[in-house]
Protein backbone atom coordinates (compact mmCIF):
# COMPACT_ATOMS: atom_id res chain seq x y z
CA UNK A 1 0.00 0.00 0.00
CA UNK A 2 1.42 3.43 -0.98
CA UNK A 3 2.15 6.04 1.68
CA UNK A 4 0.18 9.30 1.32
CA UNK A 5 2.43 12.13 0.19
CA UNK A 6 3.31 14.80 2.74
CA UNK A 7 2.23 18.35 1.79
CA UNK A 8 5.08 20.77 1.25
CA UNK A 9 3.48 23.12 3.79
CA UNK A 10 1.01 22.07 6.46
CA UNK A 11 -0.33 24.54 9.02
CA UNK A 12 -2.75 23.11 11.58
CA UNK A 13 -4.55 24.78 14.46
CA UNK A 14 -2.51 28.00 14.26
CA UNK A 15 -3.14 30.38 17.19
CA UNK A 16 -1.63 33.89 17.30
CA UNK A 17 -2.12 36.01 20.41
CA UNK A 18 -1.47 39.66 21.26
CA UNK A 19 -1.55 41.19 24.72
CA UNK A 20 -4.54 43.41 25.53
CA UNK A 21 -5.53 45.82 28.25
CA UNK A 22 -7.49 43.39 30.44
CA UNK A 23 -6.58 40.11 28.78
CA UNK A 24 -4.73 38.76 25.75
CA UNK A 25 -6.73 38.43 22.54
CA UNK A 26 -6.34 35.96 19.70
CA UNK A 27 -5.86 37.44 16.25
CA UNK A 28 -5.68 34.08 14.46
CA UNK A 29 -7.66 31.16 15.87
CA UNK A 30 -7.29 27.56 14.78
CA UNK A 31 -6.23 28.30 11.19
CA UNK A 32 -5.28 25.26 9.12
CA UNK A 33 -4.06 25.04 5.54
CA UNK A 34 -1.89 22.95 3.24
CA UNK A 35 0.07 23.74 0.09
CA UNK A 36 1.30 20.90 -2.11
CA UNK A 37 4.32 21.03 -4.39
CA UNK A 38 3.60 22.90 -7.61
CA UNK A 39 0.24 24.16 -6.32
CA UNK A 40 -1.12 27.70 -6.06
CA UNK A 41 -3.35 28.17 -3.02
CA UNK A 42 -5.22 31.41 -2.46
CA UNK A 43 -5.81 32.88 1.00
CA UNK A 44 -8.56 35.45 0.56
CA UNK A 45 -10.49 37.83 2.79
CA UNK A 46 -10.97 41.47 3.70
CA UNK A 47 -8.23 43.53 5.34
CA UNK A 48 -7.98 42.68 9.02
CA UNK A 49 -8.86 39.02 8.55
CA UNK A 50 -5.43 37.73 9.63
CA UNK A 51 -4.04 36.68 6.25
CA UNK A 52 -0.69 38.47 6.46
CA UNK A 53 -0.18 37.48 10.11
CA UNK A 54 -0.69 33.85 9.12
CA UNK A 55 2.01 34.23 6.45
CA UNK A 56 4.40 35.91 8.89
CA UNK A 57 3.81 33.12 11.43
CA UNK A 58 4.91 30.53 8.85
CA UNK A 59 8.27 32.30 8.66
CA UNK A 60 8.52 32.94 12.41
CA UNK A 61 8.15 36.69 11.87
CA UNK A 62 5.06 37.62 13.90
CA UNK A 63 5.81 41.17 15.09
CA UNK A 64 6.17 41.56 18.86
CA UNK A 65 4.39 41.68 21.21
CA UNK A 66 2.37 39.11 19.26
CA UNK A 67 3.34 35.46 19.41
CA UNK A 68 2.28 32.06 18.14
CA UNK A 69 0.77 30.18 21.09
CA UNK A 70 -0.59 27.06 19.43
CA UNK A 71 -0.64 24.84 16.38
CA UNK A 72 1.94 23.26 14.08
CA UNK A 73 3.76 24.67 11.06
CA UNK A 74 5.31 21.84 9.06
CA UNK A 75 7.57 22.32 6.05
CA UNK A 76 8.06 19.01 4.28
CA UNK A 77 7.09 17.29 7.55
CA UNK A 78 9.52 19.31 9.70
CA UNK A 79 8.01 21.46 12.47
CA UNK A 80 9.28 25.02 12.05
CA UNK A 81 8.00 26.06 15.47
CA UNK A 82 10.64 23.91 17.14
CA UNK A 83 13.55 25.54 15.32
CA UNK A 84 15.95 28.05 16.80
CA UNK A 85 16.16 31.53 15.31
CA UNK A 86 19.42 30.56 13.61
CA UNK A 87 17.84 27.47 12.06
CA UNK A 88 14.83 29.51 10.94
CA UNK A 89 17.13 31.92 9.10
CA UNK A 90 18.27 28.97 6.97
CA UNK A 91 14.63 28.38 5.98
CA UNK A 92 13.70 31.98 5.17
CA UNK A 93 14.74 32.76 1.63
CA UNK A 94 16.43 29.42 1.07
CA UNK A 95 13.28 27.27 1.24
CA UNK A 96 10.48 29.83 1.59
CA UNK A 97 10.53 33.10 -0.34
CA UNK A 98 8.35 36.09 0.52
CA UNK A 99 7.07 38.86 -1.75
CA UNK A 100 5.48 41.91 -0.14
CA UNK A 101 2.57 44.03 -1.32
CA UNK A 102 4.40 47.29 -2.07
CA UNK A 103 7.85 46.95 -3.69
CA UNK A 104 8.84 50.57 -3.09
CA UNK A 105 8.40 50.03 0.64
CA UNK A 106 10.34 46.74 0.60
CA UNK A 107 13.21 47.63 -1.74
CA UNK A 108 16.07 49.77 -0.46
CA UNK A 109 15.91 53.07 -2.39
CA UNK A 110 19.66 53.79 -2.08
CA UNK A 111 20.95 50.43 -3.33
CA UNK A 112 21.04 49.22 -6.92
CA UNK A 113 19.06 46.20 -8.01
CA UNK A 114 22.30 44.24 -8.40
CA UNK A 115 23.35 44.95 -4.81
CA UNK A 116 20.00 43.89 -3.37
CA UNK A 117 19.63 40.68 -5.40
CA UNK A 118 23.26 39.66 -4.87
CA UNK A 119 22.91 40.25 -1.13
CA UNK A 120 20.03 37.75 -1.04
CA UNK A 121 21.97 35.24 -3.17
CA UNK A 122 25.07 35.38 -1.01
CA UNK A 123 23.13 35.33 2.26
CA UNK A 124 21.26 32.15 1.42
CA UNK A 125 23.90 30.29 -0.64
CA UNK A 126 21.75 28.87 -3.47
CA UNK A 127 21.83 25.18 -4.47
CA UNK A 128 25.34 24.09 -5.41
CA UNK A 129 26.92 26.53 -3.00
CA UNK A 130 25.97 25.02 0.36
CA UNK A 131 28.65 25.82 2.89
CA UNK A 132 30.73 27.70 0.28
CA UNK A 133 30.92 31.47 -0.02
CA UNK A 134 29.41 32.68 -3.30
CA UNK A 135 31.77 34.94 -5.21
CA UNK A 136 30.67 38.40 -6.34
CA UNK A 137 31.01 37.29 -9.96
CA UNK A 138 28.85 34.18 -9.45
CA UNK A 139 26.24 36.19 -7.54
CA UNK A 140 26.04 38.76 -10.34
CA UNK A 141 25.65 36.01 -12.96
CA UNK A 142 22.82 34.49 -10.90
CA UNK A 143 21.16 37.93 -10.53
CA UNK A 144 21.27 38.43 -14.30
CA UNK A 145 19.84 34.94 -14.80
CA UNK A 146 16.94 35.77 -12.48
CA UNK A 147 16.11 39.01 -14.29
CA UNK A 148 16.11 37.12 -17.58
CA UNK A 149 13.87 34.43 -16.08
CA UNK A 150 11.45 37.13 -14.93
CA UNK A 151 11.44 38.76 -18.38
CA UNK A 152 12.72 42.17 -17.26
CA UNK A 153 13.69 44.11 -20.41
CA UNK A 154 17.40 44.93 -20.86
CA UNK A 155 18.36 43.02 -17.67
CA UNK A 156 22.05 43.94 -17.79
CA UNK A 157 21.23 47.65 -17.63
CA UNK A 158 18.53 47.16 -14.99
CA UNK A 159 21.05 45.58 -12.62
CA UNK A 160 22.76 48.95 -12.21
CA UNK A 161 19.54 50.91 -11.65
CA UNK A 162 17.80 51.98 -8.45
CA UNK A 163 14.17 51.12 -7.54
CA UNK A 164 12.85 54.59 -8.49
CA UNK A 165 14.17 54.07 -12.03
CA UNK A 166 11.98 51.01 -12.57
CA UNK A 167 8.31 50.83 -13.48
CA UNK A 168 5.79 49.34 -11.02
CA UNK A 169 5.78 45.99 -12.80
CA UNK A 170 9.58 45.90 -12.95
CA UNK A 171 9.84 46.64 -9.23
CA UNK A 172 7.47 43.77 -8.47
CA UNK A 173 9.63 41.48 -10.65
CA UNK A 174 12.71 42.72 -8.81
CA UNK A 175 11.05 41.68 -5.53
CA UNK A 176 10.37 38.29 -7.08
CA UNK A 177 14.03 38.01 -8.10
CA UNK A 178 15.10 38.58 -4.49
CA UNK A 179 12.52 36.08 -3.21
CA UNK A 180 13.66 33.46 -5.75
CA UNK A 181 17.39 34.14 -5.32
CA UNK A 182 18.14 30.93 -3.43
CA UNK A 183 15.71 28.68 -5.32
CA UNK A 184 12.98 28.24 -2.66
CA UNK A 185 10.36 25.50 -2.93
CA UNK A 186 7.55 27.73 -1.62
CA UNK A 187 6.76 31.35 -2.43
CA UNK A 188 4.45 33.38 -0.18
CA UNK A 189 3.11 36.28 -2.24
CA UNK A 190 1.33 38.82 -0.01
CA UNK A 191 -0.98 40.98 -2.17
CA UNK A 192 1.56 41.04 -5.05
CA UNK A 193 -0.83 42.74 -7.50
CA UNK A 194 -2.67 45.26 -5.30
CA UNK A 195 -0.49 48.27 -6.18
CA UNK A 196 -0.52 47.52 -9.93
CA UNK A 197 -2.87 48.50 -12.74
CA UNK A 198 -4.91 45.84 -14.52
CA UNK A 199 -2.36 45.27 -17.31
CA UNK A 200 0.58 44.87 -14.93
CA UNK A 201 -1.55 42.71 -12.64
CA UNK A 202 -2.21 40.30 -15.50
CA UNK A 203 1.51 40.18 -16.31
CA UNK A 204 2.45 39.33 -12.72
CA UNK A 205 -0.20 36.59 -12.51
CA UNK A 206 1.01 35.13 -15.81
CA UNK A 207 4.55 35.21 -14.43
CA UNK A 208 3.56 33.38 -11.23
CA UNK A 209 1.87 30.69 -13.30
CA UNK A 210 4.99 30.32 -15.46
CA UNK A 211 7.21 30.03 -12.37
CA UNK A 212 4.94 27.32 -11.02
CA UNK A 213 5.04 25.47 -14.31
CA UNK A 214 8.76 25.82 -15.10
CA UNK A 215 10.25 25.65 -11.59
CA UNK A 216 7.67 23.46 -9.85
CA UNK A 217 7.22 26.32 -7.38
CA UNK A 218 4.45 26.10 -4.78
CA UNK A 219 2.73 29.43 -4.10
CA UNK A 220 0.60 30.70 -1.23
CA UNK A 221 -1.12 33.74 -2.75
CA UNK A 222 -2.60 36.17 -0.23
CA UNK A 223 -5.16 38.56 -1.68
CA UNK A 224 -8.49 40.27 -1.19
CA UNK A 225 -9.12 40.26 -4.95
CA UNK A 226 -11.38 37.40 -6.04
CA UNK A 227 -10.58 38.07 -9.70
CA UNK A 228 -6.93 37.21 -8.91
CA UNK A 229 -8.10 34.00 -7.20
CA UNK A 230 -10.21 32.98 -10.18
CA UNK A 231 -7.31 33.61 -12.55
CA UNK A 232 -4.56 31.85 -10.65
CA UNK A 233 -5.48 29.47 -7.84
CA UNK A 234 -6.05 25.74 -7.68
CA UNK A 235 -7.57 25.86 -4.19
CA UNK A 236 -8.91 28.71 -2.06
CA UNK A 237 -9.12 29.35 1.67
CA UNK A 238 -11.51 32.09 2.79
CA UNK A 239 -10.44 33.84 6.01
CA UNK A 240 -12.55 36.09 8.21
CA UNK A 241 -11.73 37.64 11.61
CA UNK A 242 -8.85 35.24 12.25
CA UNK A 243 -10.64 32.04 11.18
CA UNK A 244 -10.62 29.96 8.02
CA UNK A 245 -14.34 29.88 7.25
CA UNK A 246 -14.27 28.00 3.94
CA UNK A 247 -11.91 25.78 1.94
CA UNK A 248 -12.65 24.70 -1.62
CA UNK A 249 -11.19 24.33 -5.06
CA UNK A 250 -11.43 27.54 -7.07
CA UNK A 251 -14.10 25.95 -9.26
CA UNK A 252 -16.19 24.92 -6.27
CA UNK A 253 -15.97 28.33 -4.63
CA UNK A 254 -17.09 30.26 -7.68
CA UNK A 255 -19.77 27.75 -8.71
CA UNK A 256 -21.30 27.17 -5.27
CA UNK A 257 -19.83 29.06 -2.28
CA UNK A 258 -20.70 27.34 1.00
CA UNK A 259 -20.15 29.98 3.67
CA UNK A 260 -22.36 33.12 3.75
CA UNK A 261 -19.22 35.29 3.86
CA UNK A 262 -17.81 33.69 0.71
CA UNK A 263 -21.18 34.08 -0.98
CA UNK A 264 -21.34 37.76 0.05
CA UNK A 265 -17.82 38.40 -1.28
CA UNK A 266 -18.72 36.92 -4.65
CA UNK A 267 -21.97 38.91 -4.77
CA UNK A 268 -19.96 42.11 -4.27
CA UNK A 269 -18.08 41.67 -7.55
CA UNK A 270 -19.48 43.94 -10.28
CA UNK A 271 -20.47 42.03 -13.43
CA UNK A 272 -19.91 43.71 -16.80
CA UNK A 273 -23.18 44.15 -18.67
CA UNK A 274 -25.32 43.57 -15.55
CA UNK A 275 -25.83 46.92 -13.79
CA UNK A 276 -26.52 46.80 -10.07
CA UNK A 277 -30.10 47.46 -8.88
CA UNK A 278 -30.69 51.19 -8.31
CA UNK A 279 -27.16 51.78 -9.54
CA UNK A 280 -25.63 50.66 -6.24
CA UNK A 281 -22.94 48.00 -6.02
CA UNK A 282 -23.74 45.17 -3.59
CA UNK A 283 -21.75 45.44 -0.37
CA UNK A 284 -21.41 43.55 2.90
CA UNK A 285 -22.75 45.75 5.71
CA UNK A 286 -20.43 46.59 8.59
CA UNK A 287 -16.77 45.64 8.80
CA UNK A 288 -14.43 42.94 10.11
CA UNK A 289 -14.58 43.13 13.92
CA UNK A 290 -11.34 43.94 15.79
CA UNK A 291 -9.75 40.95 17.52
CA UNK A 292 -10.48 42.34 21.00
CA UNK A 293 -14.22 42.71 20.29
CA UNK A 294 -15.24 39.50 18.56
CA UNK A 295 -18.82 38.21 18.81
CA UNK A 296 -19.29 35.36 21.28
CA UNK A 297 -20.75 33.02 18.65
CA UNK A 298 -20.13 33.03 14.92
CA UNK A 299 -17.70 35.83 14.05
CA UNK A 300 -19.65 36.67 10.88
CA UNK A 301 -23.07 36.72 12.57
CA UNK A 302 -23.45 40.54 12.84
CA UNK A 303 -23.02 40.91 9.05
CA UNK A 304 -24.73 37.70 7.91
CA UNK A 305 -28.03 37.83 6.01
CA UNK A 306 -28.98 34.22 6.84
CA UNK A 307 -28.14 34.15 10.56
CA UNK A 308 -30.34 32.37 13.05
CA UNK A 309 -30.61 32.74 16.84
CA UNK A 310 -28.04 29.98 17.49
CA UNK A 311 -25.39 31.97 15.61
CA UNK A 312 -25.24 34.63 18.36
CA UNK A 313 -24.00 32.32 21.09
CA UNK A 314 -22.55 29.21 19.44
CA UNK A 315 -19.25 29.08 17.60
CA UNK A 316 -19.67 26.90 14.52
CA UNK A 317 -17.59 23.77 14.14
CA UNK A 318 -15.82 22.88 10.89
CA UNK A 319 -18.13 20.94 8.55
CA UNK A 320 -16.58 18.58 6.01
CA UNK A 321 -18.36 18.86 2.66
CA UNK A 322 -16.61 16.09 0.75
CA UNK A 323 -14.17 16.25 -2.13
CA UNK A 324 -10.94 14.42 -2.84
CA UNK A 325 -8.48 14.81 0.02
CA UNK A 326 -11.11 16.53 2.17
CA UNK A 327 -10.37 19.91 0.58
CA UNK A 328 -14.02 21.04 0.74
CA UNK A 329 -15.37 22.38 4.03
CA UNK A 330 -16.74 25.40 5.86
CA UNK A 331 -17.49 26.76 9.32
CA UNK A 332 -21.23 27.52 9.53
CA UNK A 333 -24.13 26.28 11.67
CA UNK A 334 -26.47 26.21 8.66
CA UNK A 335 -24.48 23.74 6.56
CA UNK A 336 -25.07 21.65 4.54
CA UNK A 337 -28.60 23.10 4.26
CA UNK A 338 -27.39 26.30 2.61
CA UNK A 339 -25.68 24.33 -0.15
CA UNK A 340 -28.79 22.23 -0.72
CA UNK A 341 -30.96 25.34 -1.01
CA UNK A 342 -28.54 26.84 -3.55
CA UNK A 343 -28.69 23.65 -5.56
CA UNK A 344 -32.48 23.80 -5.75
CA UNK A 345 -32.50 27.34 -7.18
Amino acid sequence: MSTPSVPLLEVSGLEIRFPGGDRPFEVVRGASLTVDRGEIVGLVGESGSGKSLTALAILGLVPPPGRVVGGRILLDGRDLRGLSERALRSVRGARIGLVFQEPMAALNPVLTLETQICEAIRAHRPPGGAGVRVSARAARARALELLELLAIPDPLRRLGEYPHQLSGGQRQRAMLAIALAAGPELLIADEPTTALDVTLQAQVLELLERLRRELGLAILLITHDLAVVAESCDRVLVMYAGEIVEAATAGQLFAQPAHPYARALLASIPVLGHPAPRGELPAIPGQVPPADRLPSGCVFEPRCDVRIDRCRGERPAWVELGGAGGERGARCLRLPGLLESQGRR
